[in-house]
């Protein structure tokens, strides 16, 4: 594995980012782990957050210049992260997010930050994947622009199958024709986990759950 992924992994579950348990997923799935950016607390934890999706952009697309979406609410504080990361690397690139209620008054309407321009390549910054329900949802927010999503980039591509036996991320990147990025995968937490018997457990229930719910593609 990779050193940045270790670290990265490191990093999830000294934040509590990464927890394992029971959990029920947006999708409905019962699910023995979970991903949830919303544990980002601190300025030091999010500068860190950002920097890992940044190093993630510049190894996919390199300098290209896009503009940066957070989905309402834990992709918002992840947008303006890895804005400031890649600005660091000498990348400026602009950034909005929505509302979750359109707003009636003073600027009104439902979009926080940049406006993109027509002609202009959109990525939205998500924390996970699971059966591709919170992307459909941004991408029917997004459709009233004259701009397209040229990338996804989350945190864990959970290796889940979605509406087929494909998995999410190969189904949302197959429907709107872009590709889906992730810092990690599911298996890159399993190897990790394997490295300590203390999570033997984990790992069992881990793959118990992907011999049902995972992709076979």
């Amino acid at each position: 594995m990779e050193g940045y992924k270790r670290e990265f992994i490191q990093f999830l579950e000294s934040a509590g980012v990464l927890k394992f348990g029971d959990f029920t997923a947006k999708s409905g799935r019962k699910i023995p782990y979970f991903i949830n950016a919303g544990d980002i607390k601190t300025g030091e934890q999010i500068q860190k957050l950002g920097e890992f999706y940044a190093k993630a952009y510049n190894e996919k697309l390199g300098n290209k210049k896009a503009v940066l979406y957070g989905p309402a609410y834990k992709g918002i504080p992840i947008a303006v992260s890895v804005a400031v990361a890649l600005a660091g690397t000498g990348l400026d690139v602009p950034f909005f997010f929505n509302r979750k209620e359109e707003k009636d008054h003073g600027e009104g309407g439902v979009f926080v930050g940049y406006t993109p321009k027509n002609g202009e390549d959109i990525v939205i910054v998500e924390d996970v994947i699971t059966a591709g329900t919170a992307i459909r949802e941004s991408m029917s927010i997004l459709s009233g622009l004259d701009s397209k999503v040229a990338a996804v980039f989350v945190m864990v591509d959970r290796k889940e199958k979605g509406q087929t036996e494909k998995s999410a991320m190969a189904e949302v990147g197959e429907e709107y024709g872009f590709p889906v990025y992730s810092v990690v995968d599911v298996y890159d937490i399993i190897e990790y986990l394997e490295e300590d018997e203390a999570n033997r457990e984990n790992v069992e229930r881990i793959k118990k759950y992907l011999e049902v719910n995972g992709a076979k593609d």
